[in-house]
């Protein structure tokens, strides 16, 4: 069986990492466009950075949850995609070797000369030269609004492969991340949506669980797993 999971920031709100945005339009209490955005960037790198230095620290203090850990479940029997739209390396800390973290990751530095990446420190500055060319023009690398997602090929197409697509944790609100349901049915695939709430896209799903994702998602695996076996 292939099935391909989307996470978002619903499945790390347990393990104490607030969700990307609140009804305000923040996110940690900032403007989305002050940190989120290469405009911001340009504007004020020292904003930016202490931002996602406060982040980085946060994600390291974090632990993974029960939904987490039974997605890495699901791998060992399932053939199975794992995109992320967090940043956060909870997935990799709950067992799972292999994800698409498809708007890039806090433990990952990006020079924005020449595109070099390698692995962030947990506190990074606007006078931090990159190791390839030595330009300061290090950054997160992290996909920012107005930047391609990451890996979007190989998202569409595996979605396209699936015979089970689930959403779980996420807003809808974030595109393409949110047109991957829609997607997945219209190539064959069984949508299930695995939410805290109603989300914007609610309807694109054939079916939804409604709770925690600690309770919803070791159900869901579990059930899907018998259901493999028999």
């Amino acid at each position: 069986m292939r099935v391909a999971v989307l996470t978002g920031a619903g499945i790390s709100a347990e393990s104490g990492l607030r969700t990307f945005r609140a009804s305000d339009g923040l996110w940690e209490d900032h403007r989305i466009e002050e940190v989120a955005t290469p405009e911001g960037f340009a504007r004020d790198p020292d904003l930016v950075h202490r931002f996602y230095n406060q982040r980085r620290k946060d994600a390291a203090a974090a632990l993974p949850n029960d939904a987490h850990r039974a997605l890495a479940e699901l791998a060992r029997h399932v053939d199975l995609t794992l995109i992320t739209q967090n940043v956060d390396d909870l997935h990799e800390r709950g067992g799972s070797d292999r994800l698409i973290h498809m708007h890039g990751a806090l433990t990952g530095a990006l020079c924005a000369a020449c595109g070099h990446r390698w692995p962030a420190p947990m506190v990074m500055t606007t006078g931090d030269p990159c190791p390839a060319c030595t330009k300061q023009a290090t950054r997160p690398d992290i996909v920012w609004f107005n930047e391609m997602p990451y890996r979007m090929e190989e998202i569409w197409e595996a979605v396209a492969k699936a015979d089970v697509f689930a959403a779980i944790g996420t807003s809808g609100q974030v595109y393409p991340a949110a047109g991957l349901a829609q997607h997945a049915g219209r190539c064959g695939a069984r949508t299930i949506e695995l939410n805290l709430a109603t989300s914007a896209v609610s309807r694109d799903f054939d079916e939804r669980h409604e709770g925690p994702a600690s309770r919803i998602v070791p159900d869901w695996v579990g059930s899907l797993i018998a259901a493999q076996q028999r």
